[in-house]
């Protein structure tokens, strides 16, 4: 056995334990975090050889969730094992990879994998949060070039105060749910946000103030542990930069301003075959060099892209557009397209066009998560389709990928905040935003067309939600521009995107990656209120096409009734193996949610079944009392009475005595099976209820 290391820092009461040289030995490098009783291996490796055909960083990080952490047996009872990764390990991974890629030489060629494996899990410490801290010190004790490390920490807010680690519990009855990551240099260089309760910008900013202190324990125990082992980086072999064939590929895209001519086109399409066009006859020229510096040469073609719009954003704050640096794109919005769905909304934002249908359904619809850490129902879910039509190209279409549920994920939390609870508004809601056409912030554009299809269904949000995406260009001197509403050549080159959604009165969600080592609050403290400016002005083009939820819902969606009945009822109202619950679903056509606390969700088609139901099982559950006035039918005849069914589950007798204010000598000279009778309520003893014809009111 190895020679084992370990470490500890005190986190807001909680030790975190570091421990090094006992799992996973043949990894590059492999680090198991602790923190409370939530524990995680993370190990990183990288292929001895380079990506043979790589144009890109070949970096993949995977978020493993192993079910025997929770102490419990999950899944299906037919398949016992963990299958394809869950939303909530898809988006951690996301998470890995944002705070991890920017520090990455992106000329690396060499496959590198970063691997969290989640092997414990206690109700209180998130293992997202460990799986970064832990990624980063196998990063940094392995030989993997990285220039690392990286810190982050989880704050939430609760009661006005900023706190650090919240617990699962506190996280749900906060304002604030926030993520921050920083590089070495102190410099943010992720965050992801949300739900927010509306939390002002200033509050945000303190928040980052308030992370600052244990963010720098935690870098500096970082960097404590990697100067321990102080482990030669491998050396890896790049591409060689050939100067003078550089040289001589801005010579031919300078030539007659050819290249600025293509990128200032405002219109994407053009823009993109313009490009597409330039870019083959470079190829073409570059092949009477040589035909193997071709490839080469298109590398260099995107490296003068990038230094021409960093040039002339930052000196001239020239977009490709033509745009101010504040400006919006021209918006459009339009609500009830769909003539059979429960709300639809259409909202464009330049070339960005989003279409986002709503459907409401019963209680019973909801989700059902049963996760690694958190098992829940959850009854409003967005979700994002990305087709390859949208950027006009041909592709794979079927499951989600990591894009489209981390987009979907990020406006659903941008509109939970705002979206009515279950108590409230009792049904289950599903939204789905189709990116028809791309040309930056989808994501953003989606929680837009989401909020108007929400009002166009008559869901009562409580204000309507807005999203911008934001950019910055930088130089090595610390010039910067920040960008509002950026698009394809502005989010491909540029060095930050940080997507910001909220209503008129604080921000719901964000979340923000970037290319460089990070920006600081003084940067992060700009955008957010370049972009407030653009969120309202966004909500104010909205609010032309809808400014509130309609005040009805749509016909086409269902009804739902609720009923409180008392918990010792439920047993009646369900019946003997469900026999009395399935008659009445299959006599009303209306489907019966029944909750332990005893609330009861009637949904129907229409509102005359709903309530024919919910008739039937307040019948069930009333409590009858001598005097009471019923109607029912003649169910049995018996010598001595008849028997009345007033009721599901309920009946009572009259006497032959009281059938007439005379002597009567059979039954059936008053009453017949099937007739319906009013009756009053005699007696009431041991549950058995007698009955009188003829003291009722006629």
């Amino acid at each position: 056995m190895p020679e084992i290391k370990k470490y500890s820092l005190d986190l807001a009461g909680e030790t975190l334990k570091i421990e090094i040289g006992k799992l996973a030995g043949q990894a590059d490098g492999a680090v198991v975090a602790q923190l409370g009783d939530t524990v995680v291996l993370a190990t990183a490796v990288m292929s001895k050889d380079r990506k043979i055909g790589a144009d890109f960083l070949p970096l993949t990080v995977d978020y493993e969730e192993k079910y025997y952490a929770r102490g419990k047996i999950l899944g299906s009872r037919f398949m016992r094992r963990e299958g394809r990764p869950s939303e909530e390990a898809i988006l951690n991974a996301r998470l890995i990879d944002r705070a991890m890629r920017p520090l990455f030489d992106q000329s690396i060629r060499n496959e590198v994998q970063i691997v969290t494996t989640v092997l414990s899990v206690d109700e209180k410490n998130d293992p997202d949060i460990l799986a970064i801290n832990a990624a980063s010190v196998a990063l940094m004790i392995s030989d993997i070039p990285w220039d690392g490390p990286v810190a982050a920490v989880r704050i939430g807010r609760i009661h006005d105060k900023w706190i650090i680690n919240p617990a699962f519990s506190e996280r749900e009855e906060g304002v604030a749910d926030l993520v921050v990551s920083i590089s070495s240099d102190m410099k943010i260089n992720m965050i992801e946000a949300g739900p927010l309760s509306e939390i002002k910008e200033d509050e945000l900013i303190e928040g980052m103030d308030f992370a600052k202190e244990p963010l720098a324990y935690l870098m500096k125990f970082n960097k404590k542990i990697a100067d321990d082992f102080k482990t030669p980086k491998a050396i890896v072999a790049t591409e060689n930069v050939n100067m003078e064939l550089k040289g001589e590929v801005i010579k031919f895209l300078n030539a007659d301003n050819a290249l600025e001519r293509a990128i200032y086109e405002k219109d994407k399409s053009k823009r993109a075959n313009n490009l597409e066009m330039l870019k083959d006859r470079l190829k073409e020229y570059i092949a009477n060099i040589g035909e193997d510096k071709i490839k080469a040469a298109e590398s260099f073609f995107e490296e003068v892209i990038d230094e021409m719009v960093h040039k002339n954003i930052l000196e001239k704050e020239r977009r490709p557009d033509g745009r101010k640096l504040d400006e919006l794109r021209g918006l459009f919005s339009e609500v009830g397209i769909l003539p059979r769905t429960h709300g639809s909304g259409l909202f464009q934002r330049g070339e960005t066009q989003i279409l986002s249908v709503l459907t409401l359904g019963s209680p019973s619809d909801e989700l059902i998560i049963e996760g690694m850490v958190v098992s829940t129902k959850k009854h409003f879910v967005h979700q994002y389709n990305f087709p390859p039509f949208s950027v006009g190209e041909t592709g794979r279409m079927g499951a989600p990928g990591r894009r489209e549920i981390g987009h979907g994920a990020l406006a659903e939390r941008a509109l939970l905040t705002v979206v009515p609870k279950k108590e409230e508004f009792p049904y289950a809601i599903r939204v789905v935003s189709e990116v028809l056409s791309s040309n930056g912030s989808s994501s953003m554009g989606s929680v837009c067309g989401s909020t108007l299809a929400l009002m166009d269904a008559g869901v009562p949000i409580s204000k309507p939600v807005a999203g911008i995406a934001m950019g910055l260009m930088t130089n090595e001197k610390g010039d910067y521009k920040i960008l509002t509403d950026i698009q394809g050549p502005e989010d491909h080159h540029g060095d930050m995107d940080f997507k910001v959604a909220g209503t008129e009165d604080g921000i719901t969600a964000m979340q923000m990656d970037v290319k460089i080592n990070g920006i600081d609050i003084k940067i992060l403290k700009e955008v957010l209120y370049q972009a407030k400016k653009a969120r309202l002005e966004i909500l104010e083009n909205m609010s032309k096409t809808i400014d509130k939820p309609r005040p009805n819902l749509s016909p086409l969606a269902p009804r739902i009734i609720t009923v409180q009945i008392p918990i010792d009822k439920i047993r009646e109202v369900i019946g003997p193996g469900g026999k009395v619950i399935n008659e009445i679903i299959a006599t009303t056509g209306a489907a019966i949610d029944i909750e332990d606390s005893g609330l009861i969700f009637i949904t129907a088609e229409n509102e005359n079944s709903g309530l024919k139901a919910k008739e039937i099982i307040e019948g069930i559950i009333k409590e009858y009392k001598v005097g009471d006035i019923v109607t029912g039918k003649i169910a049995q005849i018996l010598d001595f009475g008849a028997i009345v069914e007033f009721g599901k589950g309920k009946d009572g007798m009259i006497h032959i005595s009281e059938l007439a204010p005379y002597r009567v000598n059979k039954v059936t000279d008053i009453v017949n099976i099937g007739d319906e009778v009013k009756v009053k309520i005699k007696r009431v003893e041991n549950g058995k209820i007698s009955l009188s014809l003829k003291d009722a009111p006629k």
